[in-house]
Order: C-alpha cells, then sequence, then structure tokens
C-alpha cells in the first residue's frame, strides 16, 4: 500500500488593512509554502468574517480603519476570540495607543515602516503562541492615561507597551533609570491603567527619610513606640490599601526595614512600630532606583530575596541623551504647559537655541529639560526663546575654536615621537603587518579615550567619532572596551 503524504497546514493570517498595497506588500515577505493570507479593509468586516472562519492563526491590525478603529476591532476579537493573537500595526507613534493595545491584550504593536525580520519573527512566534484563556490576563476597562510619557522614539514606544502590559496585572515592577528620566511618572501611569485606578496611589521617597522615619511613613506607629510618638500614626501601606505604594529610590532603604518590607510581599501582612497586632494589606508595589542593585547585593548592601520579590517585571527608562528624537516634543508639550500656567504666550524657540539644546548632553534628563523650559519663559524678553534664556546652555562654557589642520600636525609629531623607539622591533617581528597594527593600535587608543570622555555614552561616541552604532559596538567587542 502506498504512504500517504499530509501536507503541513498552511498558517492563516487575516491582514486588515484600508490600504489593499500595503497588505499585499506585507503577504509577499511571507513564504507561500508557510503562509496563507485573507485581506480585509473594513474594521467592522473583521468580526463576521472570524465567526464563519475559524482556522484563522493570526491577526494583523491596522490602528486605524474605516468603520471602526482597529484599538475597537481589538476589543471586540478579545471578547469573541479572546485566544486569537492580535499584531496591531500602525503607520505614526502614539504612546497612547502601543499602550491601550497591550493593555487591552494585543500580542504586539508595530509601527511602520516595519522592520522586516522583526515582523516576520513576530508573526511565526504568534503562529507558535499557546491559544488558551487561561495564558491571558484579564482585560482591565479602564481609560488610558499617559501622564507626561512624551515621545516617539523606540526606546518610549516600548515602555508605553510595557506598561500597558504591566497594568493588566497586580505584579510587583521594578523600575530603573537615572534621576530625572520620569520613574514616577511610568509609575502613575500603570497605576491609573490598573484595576486598582480608583484607589490610592502613594509615593515615598526612601532616600529622604532616615531609617526610623521611613520605617513609621511605610507601616506606622503606636502611640507612645518611641519618644515623640504622642499619637498613633496610620503608615502608607495602610493608606494604600487596594491601591499602589511607589517606593522611589529603594537602593536607599536600610537593610532592618528591607527585610520587613519582605515580610509584607511575602505574607501581605505587618505591624505597626511598637505594635504586635498584624495588618492586612492588599498593596500593589512599584519600586524605582537610579542605582545597581546588582552591585548593592554584591556589596551586601541589599538583600538578593526582595531584588526577586521587587522586579517580577523590570523596566528600564533611558536617560533623555539617548533619545534625542524626543528632545523637541518634550520642549513644545513643556512650552504649551508652563505658558498655560503662566497665562502667557508659548514662545518659540529660535534655530539656534533649539539646535543647542538637541546638542546639550542633559545629565539631570526630562527633568532639567522641563525646568529650562518654564525659566526660560518666565525670564524672556523677546519674541522668541534664546539660547541665553536656558539656564543650562547659559552656564555651558563658550566653545574653544580650534585649528584642526594644526592639531592633526600635534598629535602627528606626538605619535612619531611614540612611534619610532618602538619601530626597530615593529620591524622585526612583523614586517608587512606594521601599518595595519599601528592603525589599529590607533583606533583602539581613540575610541577608548572617546568612551571614557563621555562615560561610556555609546550614543554620543559613535555621534562624535562619525561611526554607527553597530561599528561601535563591534569595536568594542574586538578590542574588550568592556
Amino acid at each position: 500500500m502506498a504512504a500517504t503524504l499530509t501536507m503541513p497546514r498552511l498558517k492563516h493570517i487575516l491582514l486588515v488593512d484600508d490600504d489593499p498595497e500595503v497588505s499585499r506588500s506585507l503577504a509577499n515577505l511571507f513564504d507561500s509554502d508557510k503562509f496563507r493570507f485573507d485581506f480585509l479593509e473594513d474594521g467592522g468586516e473583521v468580526e463576521p468574517f472570524l465567526s464563519s472562519h475559524n482556522e484563522v492563526d493570526v491577526v494583523m491590525l491596522d490602528v486605524n480603519l474605516p468603520s471602526l478603529s482597529g484599538l475597537e476591532v481589538l476589543k471586540q476579537i478579545r471578547r469573541s476570540h479572546a485566544e486569537l493573537p492580535v499584531i496591531m500595526i500602525s503607520g505614526f507613534v502614539s504612546t497612547e495607543n502601543a499602550m491601550e493595545a497591550m493593555r487591552e491584550g494585543a500580542y504586539e504593536y508595530l509601527t511602520k515602516p516595519f522592520a522586516i525580520d522583526k515582523l516576520i519573527d513576530t508573526v511565526n512566534k504568534a503562529c507558535g503562541f499557546q491559544h488558551h484563556p487561561a495564558n491571558r490576563s484579564p482585560v482591565v476597562e479602564t481609560p488610558v492615561a499617559v501622564d507626561e510619557i512624551i515621545g516617539h522614539s523606540p526606546e518610549i514606544v516600548e515602555i508605553a507597551k510595557l506598561i500597558g502590559q504591566v497594568s493588566k496585572t497586580d505584579a510587583a515592577v521594578l523600575i530603573f533609570g537615572e534621576s530625572g528620566t520620569g520613574k514616577e511618572l511610568v509609575a502613575r501611569a500603570i497605576h491609573r491603567n490598573s484595576k486598582r485606578h480608583n484607589n490610592a496611589f502613594l509615593s515615598v521617597n526612601c532616600a529622604a527619610l532616615p531609617e526610623t522615619l521611613l520605617e513609621s511613613e511605610l507601616f506606622g506607629h503606636e502611640k507612645g513606640a518611641f519618644t515623640g510618638a504622642y499619637y498613633k500614626r496610620i503608615g502608607k501601606f495602610e493608606q494604600a490599601d487596594s491601591g499602589t505604594l511607589f517606593l522611589d529610590e529603594i537602593g536607599d532603604m536600610s537593610l532592618l526595614t528591607q527585610a520587613k518590607l519582605l515580610r509584607v510581599l511575602q505574607e501581605k501582612e505587618f505591624e505597626r512600630v511598637g505594635g504586635n497586632e498584624p495588618i492586612n494589606v492588599d498593596v500593589r508595589i512599584i519600586a524605582a532606583t537610579n542605582k545597581s542593585l546588582v552591585q548593592a547585593m554584591k556589596d551586601g548592601s541589599f538583600r538578593v530575596d526582595l531584588f526577586y520579590r521587587l522586579k517580577v517585571v523590570s523596566l528600564f527608562i533611558p536617560p533623555l541623551r539617548e533619545r534625542r528624537s524626543d528632545i523637541g516634543l518634550l520642549i513644545d508639550y513643556f512650552r504649551e504647559k508652563f505658558a498655560r500656567q503662566l497665562g502667557v504666550d508659548p514662545k518659540p524657540v529660535a534655530k539656534r537655541a533649539l539646535n543647542e539644546l538637541m546638542k546639550y548632553p542633559w545629565p539631570g534628563n526630562v527633568r532639567e529639560l522641563e525646568n529650562n523650559v518654564h525659566t526660560a519663559l518666565v525670564m524672556s524678553k523677546n519674541d522668541s526663546l534664546e539660547e541665553s534664556d536656558f539656564p543650562s546652555l547659559a552656564e555651558t562654557s563658550p566653545k574653544v575654536e580650534v585649528d584642526l589642520e594644526v592639531l592633526q600636525d600635534d598629535y602627528t609629531e606626538t605619535f612619531r615621537q611614540i612611534v619610532d623607539p618602538v619601530m626597530p622591533k615593529l620591524i622585526a617581528n612583523s614586517p608587512g603587518q606594521i601599518y595595519h597594527f599601528l592603525e589599529a593600535a590607533l583606533e583602539r587608543a581613540v575610541i577608548s579615550s572617546c568612551l571614557r570622555q563621555f562615560d561610556g555614552n555609546q550614543v554620543k561616541t559613535s555621534e562624535t567619532l562619525g561611526i554607527s552604532r553597530n561599528t561601535l559596538r563591534d569595536r568594542i567587542a574586538k578590542y574588550n572596551l568592556y
């Protein structure tokens, strides 16, 4: 008897976009021996199609559709086909849409133009996704609140997507980032998009209080618990019951207080200072730090068990100097915001000032930029905001003009004096390889020096040297410049 050859089933993709040319172009990126596509142009057609075609593996859904928006279609799919992966696609960057799409259960949110490898990889992974409702967190029906998370850089879109994902759960979140990057804004956005949004969001700066006061601030105290405790105090954990508690600068918390915090996370109960009655609470913890907790654990100043209790989900906010494309948007946002508060016109930024603002490294990050725009609007006497109106630019030392030809001659002579003594050894040991040896040595020295100059900032180093980030990473690996 002849064996029957069974062909593998093609993965069925439903692509919903009001531009048929875009749909066809996307479909052409995929192997026709593995995938088959159906196309729809109207959001209102999706639900009837899915009801009559139960073999669809993945839906690729444009955000902007006629009749019914992509986000509304996503909500419909989540209600009637909860296990079906939906990849949202958009022609413009919107942190609000990205956040809402992920909060509503989208498998992924991609913006045009697509990185082809990422698009194909995402679809392949979605096709292998375990289609089971138990794997999906329940949708939280709340309004999306983006607060002041402004930007269109890929880094900010990823943060918005993560906010949407983690908002659906009660998982602890640990936010990393330099001071002034907006860690509390992210924490507030997570809370405001969660099922706890109608309850309290409270914030405690662990670096601002000594150990005894921080303990009382968090857990409260009984009357007479210590000298000066004339009244019973209700701590932040009790006040935040059923809500969210944001612990900023968690790396500055003492080991004793860390132990008490760990107990709350494990047992969901604590005792007030000076008390012996257990108090049960239901509080979501979001913590943040500008320190390396990995190093703190090595030093013994931060508990390993607490670290992993807090780091169920981790989120990194990059410094402003690494997402310079967002600076212009942030300036416009703060101009409008403070102009309304001050009752003045939102003066435009002069072109030269804007160029300098875009190049400035912003060590204080978004907070420093915000303060600069506020000050500029208050102090400006011109029709536009000039360099002198921004404190950080005004304090910058004037640039020294350098004759690069003279500088090159100086360094050529210096380099010759270094090479002359070792040239006989090079001639003896490396004939034919001298030039490449010296070229590599010079390249290594220049890259190493530039990295030190910019405190390891690869973005600034690559911009200064005029090479791509990929090239820089390749040279760092090649020369062991970690």
